[in-house]
């Protein structure tokens, strides 16, 4: 069984139809799916998503493009009522592009990581651009003996950076630009991550994998990016399947 740890299927301008995405991934064993919030809104959203189909999750979070739009009203949806909720993300730094303040992502990125700190929830760090930003900050919170659990969401950044999130015993997201990506530092990156630290996803409807582009990205291609890695680590894909889906139920806590 596979598990795409990161789509925006729920997302009211998703282009597929949903049932026939859904009965997709259930046809190459993708049985379980987490949606991201990305706003207070999009979080809602997530959350009737998930609880309206069978083996769906979803997180709540303020994506940092998003920050600017506030953060304050998460918490109220945290309840017994909404038992779906498996994280608090994708929330973090993004310095490419600066759709809000990088003082506001920063404060929200706080706010944020105290959430889920309180809930016992493990967190989707998206950081584009800002680790130098964002090692300070989680750390804060770890010397204050507040032990973050979480993922380093869609990463493509350095294998020092990578080494740094591992060390902090985060676990890295990997999805379809790891199959195509043409940088080489990249491509030897993605080789050495351990399994038993790595995450698949999709990012649906982004970041659509090798052999499919040119496609709309949807969890049944999760398939293809365990393909990947499995090729580039000389071992089968049922391998990688069954170490990234032990990891996901370890983090998110998923029956």
């Amino acid at each position: 069984m596979l598990i795409d740890t990161h789509c925006h299927i729920h997302d009211v301008d998703y282009p597929l139809d949903i049932d026939e995405t859904l009965k997709h991934a259930h046809d190459n064993d993708v049985n379980q799916i987490i949606c991201i919030g990305t706003s207070v809104s999009d979080s809602r959203r997530a959350i009737e998503f998930a609880s309206s189909h069978d083996g769906v999750f979803n997180s709540i979070g303020v994506h940092p493009h998003n920050s600017k739009e506030g953060w304050n009203e998460l918490e109220q949806l945290i309840t017994p009522a909404n038992p779906l909720i498996v994280a608090v993300g994708e929330i973090g730094l993004d310095y490419f592009y600066d759709h809000s303040p990088r003082d506001i992502q920063i404060q929200a990125l706080q706010a944020q990581i105290e959430l889920a700190l309180k809930h016992n929830l493990p967190i989707i760090f998206h950081i584009r651009e800002a680790f130098d930003d964002f090692w300070p900050i989680f750390d804060n919170f770890q010397f204050a003996g507040q032990r973050i659990r979480g993922e380093l969401h869609s990463f493509t950044d350095t294998m020092k950076n990578a080494q740094e999130g591992l060390k902090r015993g985060l676990y890295i997201g990997v999805n379809g630009y790891s199959t195509f990506t043409k940088d080489e530092s990249q491509k030897a990156m993605f080789a050495a991550l351990p399994l038993d630290k790595l995450l698949l996803e999709t990012d649906a409807p982004f970041l659509t994998p090798v052999p499919f582009r040119g496609k709309v990205n949807e969890p049944a291609f999760v398939r293809s990016v365990a393909d990947y890695h499995g090729t580039i680590r000389k071992i089968s894909s049922d391998e990688v399947a069954i170490v990234t889906t032990a990891n996901a139920r370890t983090l998110f806590e998923l029956k």
